[in-house]
């Protein structure tokens, strides 16, 4: 035991010379690349504290004007803004990939589904990185509405789906998601698919309003 004990004593002892000259070796090395990750450290500090977090309050504040417009259901001037006050288009311009500037699109896609604008609607909802349940699954409810806008139903029902299988658990999209897509697929003359939908909200949204007449459609659809 004693001499296992000298032996692995031998050994911390070698390892630790062995640093020591290699830190002795290497001093300038290692004192540069000290020096460098403190000044990395340094500058991430710095964007963070000076660049990244004011700029998010910034934001903030300019979406306060925004949406109250929105709100009103003044969506030109919710988009576009005026002399005083930043539009959601300027806000997404301007404060690039902060968190305001990336619900500024989901507000810039619905104020241009509202204006007719059915094109640019798509792209801003198409590009808003939705992270709750609600306004992802609204989000692709209200591309198929532009697509069905533009007579572009087969897209219409796909962005409807999507919508359903992200909000299952939603009781307000999903069950609405349903209905659209059931009524476009009448429209194709898909009726397997439009019974598909009904029969889902009959069986897994009662307390939605659309199940209060989904039978007369299902009836249409058999």
């Amino acid at each position: 035991m004693k001499e296992n004990n000298e032996e692995k004593n031998l050994e911390v002892s070698g390892v630790i010379a062995k640093t020591e000259q290699y830190i002795k070796k290497n001093k300038k090395a290692l004192t540069i690349a000290g020096c460098a990750v403190v000044v990395v450290a340094l500058a991430i500090w710095a964007y963070v504290a000076l660049v990244a977090q004011p700029r998010q309050v910034r934001a903030a504040e300019d979406m306060f004007a925004a949406e109250q417009w929105f709100n009103e259901g003044d969506f030109e001037k919710a988009l576009n803004g005026n002399d005083e006050f930043m539009g959601f288009s300027a806000i997404i311009d301007e404060y690039g990939c902060t968190k305001s500037a990336n619900l500024a699109k989901y507000y810039a896609g619905i104020c241009q589904l509202n204006l007719g604008n059915y094109d640019e609607a798509i792209d801003y909802l198409k590009s808003y990185k939705g992270k709750d349940l609600f306004t992802g699954a609204l989000a692709q409810m209200l591309i198929g509405d532009a697509y069905a806008e533009k007579g572009q139903a087969s897209d219409a029902v796909k962005y409807y789906e999507k919508a359903v299988s992200s909000s299952s658990d939603n009781y307000t999209v999903a069950p609405v998601a349903l209905w659209k897509a059931g009524m476009l697929y009448l429209q194709l003359g898909d009726k397997q698919s439009a019974a598909k939908s009904f029969q889902t909200i009959k069986d897994n949204y009662p307390e939605s309003p659309e199940w209060n007449e989904v039978d007369k459609y299902l009836a249409l659809a058999e």
